[in-house]
């Protein structure tokens, strides 16, 4: 069992940044595809970023149009996800995610495939 402990949440007006934290209990973290996930009130759970085992490759929502980052260090169990230029509808509960299911390209948006999840933290942009 992976757990998954989210951090770096809050309340930022609009075109600020926050970054976020996910630290993992796992010392095989390097072995695990991780994920970023949100869910906005009233919205289904969408995708934001991913990242395969290496860090070599990342994978992004369209609708973020670079204003994201996803990265991770393998020495400190800890994915993150740097978030600029934030906009009101950027206003979520965000959520780390983690498999060691072989995923493939545009597997990694798919939330089913993950099976490992963190309780999220919450980001609020305000306008």
């Amino acid at each position: 069992q992976v757990q998954l402990v989210e951090s770096g949440g809050g309340l930022v007006q609009a075109g600020g940044s926050l970054r976020l934290s996910c630290v993992t209990s796992t010392n095989t973290f390097s072995s695990l595809r991780m994920g970023w996930f949100r869910q906005a009130p009233g919205k289904e759970r969408e995708f934001v970023a991913a990242i395969s085992p290496g860090g070599r490759s990342q994978y992004y929502a369209d609708f973020l149009k670079g204003r994201f980052t996803i990265s991770r260090d393998n020495a400190k169990n800890t994915v993150y996800l740097q978030m600029n230029t934030l906009k009101p509808e950027d206003t979520a509960n965000y959520y780390c995610a983690a498999t060691r299911t072989l995923l493939l390209g545009s597997d990694y948006s798919t939330s089913r495939l993950y099976d490992y999840w963190g309780q999220g933290t919450q980001a609020t942009v305000s306008s």
